[in-house]
């Protein structure tokens, strides 16, 4: 007998199962409106068949492509050198994990490419879209959302409002480490801001100074861009402008990194002579020398709370809060 080559067709299953050929597609397509009984028949005719069904012929019917985009606007270098970004993918493919839902990862470095993706990003191609890193006032979300796409941000973009994003209470965080400078004697504090182009840079400032205000300090403010060259140089300029600077507080742990760098090489103590805080908790905040205070947040909670809100909106579902921001907390260890 000749080795069967042809894929087994839906018809072939209905009549191995001894069922209608509807009743095959609802299980395929995870409808209720099927018996128990019948479920377990079409179930073992499809593995007794080994039926794998036609995605594309499939998407027709239901008008899903099963398929999910995460944009992340930044380098590949970004992407896999920050520990941030591994955080959000992995709370993403936990939640995806169960849907059955297939991730697709996009980059966007250029305009160019940008303009691509926003093409491609449509109803035909994705069910939906998370976005991370986004700057300015970014128009992709609004015109992702007016052409049907669900979209779920990763952060708050300044300059527009979104229909739904995750974002951890940065502001809050920023000013606790700050207060905690404050109370442990530190009066010149310096920060090495992040990006004011994007919402979590504004926020992170915002807080220092809301510190800074209510103990009646003065600010000393550089800018980096959340990679830790850009802290070295930040932290360089710091020292060059005051001298006699005692603490500070970088927007993410990389800068406050690239500042503990600076600080050694300039023969001061820390925290002796200079105290150090970053935001993340990253997984290398505890292994730098000293082990580096930072404001904890879960980038894996994020990228949870981001994926279940995007498959909530896919389904059609009531979203009650479509807005998700996460809590923050000090993690005190020897550099602060």
């Amino acid at each position: 007998m000749a080795e069967r080559s042809a894929r087994p067709t839906l018809e072939e299953v209905a009549a191995r199962a001894g069922v209608g050929r509807g009743t095959v597609s609802r299980v395929v397509n995870g409808s209720p409106r099927v018996s128990a009984q019948a479920r377990e028949a079409v179930l073992k005719a499809i593995d007794e068949l080994g039926y794998v069904p036609n995605r594309a012929a499939r998407s027709l019917v239901t008008r899903r492509t099963d398929t999910v985009a995460l944009v992340v606007a930044e380098s590949e270098q970004r992407l896999f050198g920050e520990p941030y970004f591994a955080g959000i993918v992995r709370g993403i493919s936990t939640v995806l994990g169960d849907t059955g839902l297939q991730l697709l990862l996009a980059l966007a470095r250029s305009p160019q490419e940008y303009a691509r993706l926003a093409d491609y990003l449509t109803p035909q191609h994705v069910d939906g879209v998370l976005l991370a890193s986004l700057h300015a006032q970014d128009p992709l979300p609004a015109r992702l959302e007016a052409g049907g796409t669900p979209t779920v941000l990763g952060g708050r973009p300044p300059g527009v409002t979104p229909v739904s994003y995750v974002d951890a209470d940065n502001r809050s965080g920023a000013r606790e480490a700050v207060e905690h400078l404050v109370r442990t004697g530190r009066r010149r504090i310096a920060t090495i801001a992040g990006p004011q182009d994007m919402g979590v840079g504004i926020d992170r400032l915002t807080g220092y100074r809301d510190a800074l205000t209510a103990a009646g300090l003065p600010e000393l403010v550089a800018y980096g861009d959340f990679g830790e060259p850009s802290g070295i140089a930040a932290a360089e300029e710091l020292l060059a402008r005051d001298p006699a600077l005692d603490a500070v507080f970088a927007a993410d742990d990389p800068m406050a990194l690239g500042a503990l760098r600076v600080l050694r090489r300039h023969g001061r103590d820390v925290p002796g002579d200079v105290a150090v805080v970053g935001f993340d908790d990253s997984a290398a905040a505890p292994l730098a020398d000293p082990p580096l205070t930072t404001v904890h947040q879960s980038e894996e909670e994020m990228g949870r709370e981001m994926a279940r809100l995007l498959v909530s909106r896919i389904r059609g579902e009531a979203v009650a809060e479509p807005v998700v921001i996460l809590p923050t907390r000090l993690v005190v260890r020897e550099s602060a």
